[in-house]
């Protein structure tokens, strides 16, 4: 019967759980379409989070579960990816060129939160996507050296008005660092650098970007309001380290979302083990689980935890992020991992479609 062979084969589907989005892909809404015709099945996947490193292994494992099912003799699966746009706030005008926006946060300084930023943007570019990266640490911007961008770029303009964004490592930039020299201090009260910052992301000239991550300063105060008021943002992602006092700021950088109603994706959890160099040994520096406490009191999710890695500190220093350096590394992993993670919660805030379903006897 038509009706069973169907029942079956969407059984054998359901037998992918999806370890992004934490369920199997029909009850994600990602089937764009499934034809049951006699003993073939075509089966077309699209996923709404950035999937090029994994779409063919995932093609592959669906069609063998697939013509596992009795009375069907073949399956031609395809799989494939498309970022939806999301905002927070329907109300506030989207910026041209960008789909969505996250900014990723700290409640306070030191916990490798522009490491952590910078190297989810590439894991996602790496993936397939189009991302681009936004310093907004005014006073403080290291996004430039982070990827090795020499010291005197300065972004092209257009009709002295715009900025193109500076192409580094694949990914489209900007930051205040391009402006002005690494000596001048920014001698700005807050409502001249909320300014200045809202100029760079609406006058910059960003390119069909499926991401665009804002490296936020540290803190919770008028900046951050500012921004997460004013600008459209999609989502933001909390980073923290294990310590006590991190924890506690991180929660207040959770807080501050939660009231001008921005979806927080999640933590990401920095520095949360050590691993020697010489033994192997493993060992919590900063203390262990506080994050999980943090996830469960606020209902949010742990995206990731990365280690304190000397490998990490150094290619930072270097220009070249891990995750640009060999991202088929442990440590390029986490962070690839975590991007995923990321990109996929942000993916169920968007409008999923119903499936095509097609039978047919012939």
């Amino acid at each position: 019967m038509p009706q069973a062979i169907l029942a079956a084969v969407q059984e054998a589907i359901k037998g992918y759980q999806d370890p992004y989005l934490g369920t199997d892909l029909i009850s994600a809404g990602a089937i764009d379409r499934l034809e049951v015709q006699a003993d073939q099945v075509v089966l077309d996947v699209l996923l709404k989070y950035p999937s090029e490193y994994l779409k063919d292994g995932i093609a592959q494992m669906l069609k063998v579960a697939i013509e596992n099912v009795p009375g069907i003799e073949h399956a031609e699966v395809s799989v494939g990816w498309k970022v939806e746009s999301h905002k927070a706030h329907e109300n506030l005008q989207s910026i041209k060129g960008v789909k969505n926006i996250v900014a990723v946060a700290s409640g306070k300084g030191g916990v490798g939160k522009s490491t952590t930023a910078v190297n989810l943007a590439l894991a996602l570019a790496k993936d397939g996507a189009r991302v681009g990266v936004l310093d907004a640490d005014i006073y403080g911007p290291s996004l430039g050296m982070l990827l090795g961008v020499s010291t005197d770029t300065r972004p092209e303009t257009i009709q002295e008005k715009f900025f193109k964004p500076v192409e580094s490592l694949g990914l489209q930039t900007m930051s205040m660092a391009y402006l002005v020299t690494e000596n001048t201090p920014m001698v700005w009260r807050g409502p001249m650098v909320s300014g200045a910052l809202q100029q760079l992301i609406t006058q910059t000239v960003w390119n069909e970007l499926d991401y665009l991550i804002i490296d936020m300063p540290p803190g919770t105060g008028d900046i951050q309001l500012t921004l997460s008021q004013k600008i459209p943002v999609s989502a933001s992602v909390v980073v923290t380290t294990p310590q006590d006092i991190a924890l506690l700021d991180a929660k207040k950088g959770i807080e501050m979302f939660n009231k001008v109603n921005i979806p927080v994706l999640g933590i990401i959890e920095n520095m949360s083990i050590h691993i020697c160099g010489n033994c192997g040994h493993v060992e919590h520096i900063f203390g262990e689980g506080g994050a999980e406490k943090i996830v469960e009191e606020f209902n949010t999710e742990l995206l990731g935890s990365l280690p304190l890695s000397k490998y990490i500190r150094e290619q930072s220093d270097s220009g070249l992020p891990v995750v640009a350096a060999d991202h088929e590394s442990e440590v390029a992993q986490m962070y690839l991992n975590t991007a995923r993670a990321m990109a996929a919660k942000l993916s169920v805030l968007a409008v999923q479609q119903v499936p095509e379903i097609q039978i047919s006897d012939d």
